[in-house]
């Protein structure tokens, strides 16, 4: 029975590790992933692991990015080491805006907004923005190439866009790279800021998390909760190295395209096999 459930954990970790990153929804993927592999336990533990299972993922950003973002690295002179401490500024300014009202609606959020129907609708008005994005700023590289171009009223505003990925199937990194590019970010900025952002978002979310559950957990619980992250860290590595580097050469539409279709396959499947 454990080894099934491990089985589990690790497709769930392999699913969040890629959609995390990818402007694709990872919280509406685990949602839709959940209708065919349930997890055999607790609802409150599941709650629990769809978010917390995101800190796997967050660590690899860690782990790409430490040099970038530790301000205390020997090797870095002293405007860089100010450099790095005006992106945790901005940072923290476009988190705000989320980590409020995250906290505020946590729990009416999960109780009316998770289920299919919120999925499938964002998934697809998310698909179409990108398509109808992209094609109006075709060929426009943005203003904003790199993070000291970054103001702190657009790191503002843009954190404002990443409250709507508080609705399933926005996608966070999707909300916040959509409103980088309208706002004149290059999408290498936008998916850089976007990863950064997604630090103290998804440490404090998996932390309520964790405090609402309470640390009572059974073996085979650790064991599913550490498998999870384990893959989702191992995958969200290549999901970044993907990301940042098909941007290089390629826009968004491929996922808006993607969102897309995907939604209306949910529509499809839950009207007519469910």
């Amino acid at each position: 029975m454990i080894f099934i459930e491990l089985l589990k954990a690790i497709f769930l970790g392999i699913v969040e590790g890629i959609t995390e990153w990818l402007p694709i929804s990872s919280t509406g993927h685990m949602i839709l992933v959940e209708e065919f592999i349930q997890l055999d336990a607790s609802a409150e533990f599941k709650e629990m692991f769809f978010v917390v299972i995101q800190l796997g993922a967050i660590l690899a950003v860690v782990l790409l990015f430490f040099h970038k973002l530790n301000p205390f690295s020997p090797k870095k002179t002293s405007n860089e080491k100010k450099e790095t401490m005006s992106i945790w500024y901005k940072v923290i300014i476009g988190v705000l805006p989320a980590a409020v009202l995250g906290f505020l609606f946590d729990d009416w959020l999960n109780d009316h907004l998770y289920n299919y129907i919120t999925v499938a609708i964002t998934l697809i008005i998310y698909g179409i923005l990108f398509i109808v994005i992209e094609n109006r700023n075709k060929g426009h590289k943005g203003t904003i190439q790199t993070f000291n171009e970054l103001t702190y009223k657009t790191a503002f505003l843009i954190g404002i866009f990443q409250v709507l990925a508080l609705i399933p199937g926005t996608s966070r990194s999707g909300a916040t790279i959509l409103g980088a590019i309208l706002l004149g970010s290059s999408r290498y900025i936008a998916a850089e800021y976007s990863f950064f952002l997604s630090i103290p978002i998804m440490f404090g979310a998996s932390a309520l998390k964790l405090i609402k559950f309470g640390f009572d957990f059974t073996g085979m619980e650790v064991a599913i909760l550490l498998t999870g992250m384990i893959v989702a860290f191992v995958v969200s590595v290549f999901a970044i190295k993907f990301l940042l580097g098909y941007i290089k050469n390629n826009d968004f539409k491929a996922f808006g395209w993607y969102r897309i279709i995907l939604g209306v396959l949910v529509i499809g499947y839950f009207l007519f096999f469910n």
